[in-house]
Order: C-alpha cells, then sequence, then structure tokens
C-alpha cells in the first residue's frame, strides 16, 4: 500500500521507516527543507538505535522516500497519517492542536480518491472528529474517512516496539478504513498481535490513559521511596515485593528523580485539562502531575543535602542529561529542572550525556561539558547520577576517586548496591535506600 506520512518527527520517522519494513511504499512529508536535504542525503536527525539502519534499507529498495510536497504526496496515497507535534499550549496544559488542524486542512486540498486519514499524534478526545469536519467543510466531494491509531512507541526501543508491539489501537467503524488499516499491519495480523478495533473517541483516550496509568505508578513508588527513606526500608525490594503481584507488575516501579521525555508530562497535564473541561475531572492524574513537578525539586535538595547543605562555590558533577538512556531527547528530563536549581544555590555544573549535549547547550547556560565520565568526577566535589546509560553502570570506582580524599556520589537511578559503594570507601546517596556509611569514615 502507498503511505504518507505527514511529519519527521520521532513519531513520524520511526513509523515511516518501519512501515516500509513491513513493505509499504512511504513518502514522509515535513515542511522543514534543511531535515528533508539531510533525510535525503541518509542523515537521520534523532538518535534511536536501529533507526538509521531502517532508513537506508527503505531508501536503498524504493520503499521510503522524502519531500516537502505534500499535495503529491497526498494525492498518491492510501493512507495518510498525521504524526506531527501536539506539545502542551504555553500556559494553560492543553494540547496545542494547530499543527493538526494545519495538516488537515492541507490534506483536504490534495485528496484524490478514497484515502483513509489517519491521527497518530497523541491528540484529546474529539480530535478526529475536527479533523473529520475541517476536511469536509474544505471538500465536501471527497472520499475519506479519519481514524485514530495511536502510538506506543518508548524512546530507546520504538523500533521493537513497533515491530514487535504489545498491541495495536485503531479507531474507526468504517469497514472500508479497517480493511485498509488491516493491510497496512498485516505482518502483524501474522504474528498473531492483538489488534483493538474501536470507537474513534475510545481510541484516542487509550494512549491517554496508558500514559496517565504508567505516570502514576512511576509517582507512586517515588512517593514510596521517600517514605522508606524515612522509616529505613529498602524501595527497590519494596517494587519487588509488590511487582511480582500480577495484578501489579514489575514494569515502571524503579524509583529515580521523576519522569519526563515527550510524552508523560504534557499528556498527563492534557488528560487533566481535558477531564476539567468536560466536568469529569480526574484527581489521582491531578496529583500525580503536581507530585511529579515537586520531585524534581526534591531532588535538587538531595543533592544539596548530600554536599552538607551547601553547593555555593561548590562543583557538581552530573552524569547524564537526557530523560532516559538511549535518546538524545531532552524534553522534560528532570535534568532541566534539577541543574538550574543548583546554579541558583551558586553550583558550578560540569556534566557529560553520550548523545545529549548538543540538545541541552540549546537549553542550560553556563555548564561545562566533559568528554566522559571521568572526566566530570575529576573536578567534581559531588558527582551526581542523573540518567542510567549502560556505560555508567560499571564506572571504574578507583579512577572516580583518584586523587580526591573524599568522593560523594548521588545516585538518582539507584544503579549502584550501597554496600559496595561503602567498600570502595564512597559517600554514596541513593533513592529509598537506607545510607551505609563509607569504611575507614
Amino acid at each position: 500500500m502507498r503511505v504518507a506520512m505527514i511529519g519527521t518527527g520521532y513519531v513520524g520517522l520511526v513509523s515511516g521507516a518501519c512501515f516500509s519494513q513491513f513493505g509499504q511504499t512511504v513518502v514522509c512529508v515535513d515542511k522543514d527543507e534543511s531535515k528533508i536535504e539531510r533525510l535525503e542525503k541518509g542523515e537521520v536527525p534523532i538518535f534511536e538505535p536501529g533507526l538509521d539502519k531502517y532508513v537506508a534499507e527503505g531508501v536503498r529498495d524504493g520503499r521510503l522516500s522524502f519531500t516537502t510536497d505534500i499535495k503529491e504526496a497526498v494525492a498518491n496515497s492510501d493512507a495518510v497519517f498525521i504524526a506531527v507535534g501536539t506539545p502542551s499550549r504555553r500556559g494553560d496544559g492543553y494540547a496545542d492542536l494547530s499543527y493538526v488542524r494545519t495538516a488537515a486542512e492541507e490534506i483536504a486540498d490534495a485528496l484524490d480518491g478514497y484515502t483513509v486519514i489517519v491521527t497518530k499524534s497523541t491528540v484529546p478526545v474529539g480530535t478526529g472528529k475536527e479533523v473529520e469536519d475541517i476536511i469536509r467543510k474544505r471538500r465536501p466531494d471527497a472520499d475519506f474517512d479519519v481514524a485514530s491509531n495511536p502510538e506506543f512507541l518508548r524512546e530507546g526501543s520504538a523500533i521493537e516496539d513497533f515491530m514487535r508491539p504489545d498491541r495495536v489501537v485503531v479507531g474507526t467503524e468504517s469497514q472500508r478504513a479497517q480493511h485498509v488499516m488491516r493491510e497496512l499491519y498485516r505482518p502483524l495480523f501474522l504474528n498473531e498481535t492483538p489488534i483493538l478495533f474501536t470507537a474513534r473517541e475510545t481510541s484516542e483516550l487509550i494512549k491517554y490513559a496508558g500514559n496517565a496509568f504508567l505516570a502514576t505508578k512511576i509517582t507512586f513508588i517515588n512517593e514510596m521511596a521517600e517514605l522508606c527513606e524515612v522509616v529505613g526500608a529498602d524501595v527497590q525490594d519494596v517494587a519487588r515485593g509488590i511487582g511480582l503481584d500480577g495484578r501489579i507488575g514489575k514494569k515502571f516501579l524503579n524509583a529515580g528523580p521523576g519522569y519526563g521525555g515527550s510524552c508523560f508530562p504534557k499528556d498527563t497535564l492534557a488528560l487533566v485539562r481535558t477531564a476539567e473541561e468536560k466536568g469529569a475531572p480526574t484527581r489521582i492524574v491531578e496529583a500525580v502531575v503536581a507530585v511529579n513537578e515537586e520531585r524534581k525539586k526534591r531532588m535538587a535538595q538531595k543533592i544539596i543535602e548530600a554536599a552538607g547543605g551547601s553547593v555555593a562555590g561548590k562543583t557538581i558533577g552530573v552524569l547524564g542529561l537526557t530523560f532516559k538512556p538511549n535518546t538524545d531527547d531532552m524534553r522534560d528530563s528532570p535534568s532541566l529542572d534539577i541543574i538550574p536549581i543548583l546554579q541558583d544555590c551558586g553550583a558550578a555544573i560540569h556534566a557529560f550525556d553520550p548523545e545529549g549535549m548538543d540538545e541541552a547547550k540549546e537549553l542550560l547556560e553556563n555548564i561545562t561539558y566533559c568528554t566522559d565520565a571521568y572526566q566530570v568526577a575529576a573536578a567534581a566535589d559531588v558527582i551526581v547520577l542523573l540518567t542510567e546509560w549502560n556505560e555508567f553502570r560499571a564506572l571504574d570506582m578507583q579512577k572516580i576517586k583518584a586523587n580526591r580524599a573524599t568522593t560523594v556520589m548521588v545516585d538518582l537511578r539507584n544503579v549502584y548496591r550501597p554496600e559496595d559503594m561503602a567498600a570502595e570507601g564512597i559517600t554514596y546517596h541513593s533513592v529509598g535506600r537506607p545510607f551505609i556509611a563509607p569504611e575507614g569514615s
């Protein structure tokens, strides 16, 4: 089948490349000429493991192409996916649908023959109807259906999530549209992947409800971590103990500095605003949003306490800046809250991230960027492990300690074991676990 993917951001590019792996002919559309030029040269503008390989293979085999010409792309397609950004609207937290509306207008002007228009972007309930109304008003003669097909891609493992998903959700009650979507996802049908066809509004809500539930699990275990620190319990054992209950499950029960990224922050806030607007407030999700914001500030205070109660005139070494490993995405990363607080309290920041430093330079000021973890440690009064990249999981602690009388580490991801760090002579603070004084102290 022929597919047009409107938007070559994270969702659009990953989805387009993966559909081309399914054997579909895909053209990815973007108004950013420089981005299209880079993609045509084989340069992938985002870091996602395996994506460059899929893009190269799709282009080589003639199944994947890139253009700024939306009219030609839409006219020649059986399905058109809207995969543009829906950021939080500044000031009120509602999802900004301006890009979606513009895409709908441009698609309407280009339609030629029956086409399924699919919202892949994360959008509030009712957006599919709005897209349909926009197109119907501009092109009352057009033959089309509008479907919802939310994405469930985790940054860092998006290729695997698309090719071997837990489920595929499609919101449409049109039999013609269902047939097109079945053909697009035919390889997954053959693999017996659960594919749920439902009403469009239900599909739109599934995405928000899923992300809000996962964000709630993260926030819950972070609150348990706070309690563990007060009573002397171990949050990792608590998480393991409750996670073995099949009704709860072990995923998303890792205590840390709070959730970030491109989805959870904006989606939980958008769900809260939509629910308020509809007169059905989501009190649990409201609390999750508030607690998560406070959590990041609390982590900055934890670092200050580990530094002896003040970071004025001290150097804080930060390992990891992105919101999670295996991505260069800095959107709503905890580092964007924690580092400015430390700077406001007088700290100098030395930092290293394997993939995120270029983007970090656009978002954070007055940081000394280093070449690796050991250069960070060499200048630091306190070392903060903020993102659990694999290369931070097996640091040579003797090199970390080199030429230092004392070494203080704050591990906000619980990568190391307190007893091991104590044996190394490191003053080690983690999240939700008992403190063990270093040997010889």
